[in-house]
């Protein structure tokens, strides 16, 4: 399969904390004695996914007119990390704890500052009208200047290799700032904030999406921010667009313990028209 002129790469976070990067799954000395940085949140095949990814950048990259990358971008404090939240005995979730709406109503968890408390329940509520997600106690992740932020080293090399060969940049897009709605999908926020434009849909992103002949899609991870970001994309453009998208079948992975939502969303884009390549089966 060869790429078309006017086709963009959209790469969904790409970084440290979502990838088993090898070397890692134990603390240990660097030099100065500082201990190694831990990806807060491995998903399991990610670090190799990453790296097929940037060796297809290297590959097609003079054939790709535009490349897309989001970064999930976090506080400490956010509603969807343990510090938000505790139970009856002041103690924090552990992470993976799924908070629903009967949770708060018993008193079972309320948020940790009570001013809050109204906001965070009418949030849950709105989730479970929704029904896409619930409310998942995540840990910390992609904090904003730390490690974890930070894109897989491959990948990062290859963006900057690309920028120069091409005299583009890149168009990052940063969420999940908003410390009180979710934001798995690079598009929009789970509940978007009228007040803050950064959880609203994006008409930049949109707008360069739509007028691609060809949308590759990566990144991590395919159960959650692959997925919601291709939903809402491909509900915002219509069906004729889903025709256009390539999903990249191994430069994303599953969540552990979310291996069905992954399937899931395979099975419904492929529905829909989408097609699906192997970095491989790309040329330039």
């Amino acid at each position: 399969m060869s790429t078309a002129s006017s086709t963009r790469l959209l790469i969904i976070d790409p970084q440290n904390d979502f990838c088993d990067l090898p070397g890692l799954s134990l603390p240990g000395p660097q030099q100065g004695g500082a201990v190694a940085p831990l990806p807060a949140l491995p998903v399991p095949g990610a670090d190799a996914d990453m790296r097929r990814l940037a060796d297809l950048i290297e590959r097609i990259g003079a054939g790709l007119a535009g490349i897309e990358v989001s970064l999930d971008s976090h506080h400490p404090m956010d509603i969807a990390h343990p510090g938000w939240w505790r139970d009856e005995s002041d103690q924090m979730p552990a992470p993976f704890t799924v908070i629903g709406v009967d949770d708060l109503a018993s008193g079972r968890w309320r948020t940790r500052d009570p001013a809050v408390q109204q906001r965070s329940l009418d949030y849950v509520r709105r989730l479970k009208e929704q029904g896409r997600y619930a409310l998942v106690v995540w840990p910390e992740h992609c904090l904003i200047g730390h490690w974890g932020h930070n894109l897989h080293a491959a990948v990062a090399e290859s963006l900057d290799r690309w920028s120069r060969a091409q005299g583009k940049t890149v168009d990052y897009l940063f969420k999940g700032s908003n410390p009180f709605t979710e934001h798995y999908s690079a598009l929009r926020a789970e509940v978007p904030d009228p007040a803050d434009p950064a959880t609203l849909p994006s008409p930049g992103l949109l707008a360069r999406l739509a007028g691609a002949e060809r949308v590759l899609v990566a990144g991590e991870a395919l159960s959650h921010c692959v997925a919601s970001t291709v939903r809402d994309l491909a509900d915002a453009l219509g069906p004729a667009w889903v025709k256009r998208l390539v999903l990249l079948s191994d430069a994303s992975s599953p969540v552990a313990g979310f291996e069905s939502l992954g399937r899931s969303f395979v099975d419904d884009m492929r529905s829909r028209g989408a097609r699906f390549a192997r970095c491989a089966d790309l040329s330039s």
